[in-house]
């Protein structure tokens, strides 16, 4: 008798045979189907990110944004499909004017605390003055 080999599935099986049949026109489904889904999704996603890693290095950013993604799907014929998702996002700038923008990380701003712990310290009695024990 053969063995049936379990697929370690990246996206859920289960969620994509219920996504399935929330359609009216599929009737019931093939257990193996959801697994292959699955895993051309996997494909899909990995050839996507990677042209789209590829293009974010060729301009020397370090962040990938929406708007390489909307290049590479623009680029590539096969993701026409995909051009209503994206119609929306703004178009890629010149790759100087990405450098600019990560070659100067913003600085997080440290509160200011007052040196004495008095009124104005940020602490209980601030809050609440007419609380009893309030004033340390």
């Amino acid at each position: 008798m053969p063995s049936k080999k379990k697929f370690n599935a990246r996206f859920a099986p289960a969620r994509i045979k219920k996504i399935m049949q929330s359609d009216e026109e599929v009737g019931k489904v093939s257990a193996a189907v959801p697994v292959i889904i699955s895993k051309a999704l996997e494909m899909f996603l990995s050839s996507l990110l990677d042209q789209a890693e590829q293009l974010t290095r060729e301009r020397g950013a370090k962040t990938l944004t929406l708007q390489h993604l909307k290049a590479c799907i623009g680029a590539d014929r096969r993701l026409d499909f995909l051009q209503d998702l994206v119609a929306k996002i703004p178009e890629l700038g010149d790759p100087e004017e990405e450098e600019e923008e990560t070659a100067a990380p913003r600085k997080k701003r440290r509160p200011t605390y007052p040196e004495n712990g008095g009124e104005g310290s940020g602490g209980a009695s601030d809050l609440f003055p007419n609380m009893p024990g309030a004033a340390m």
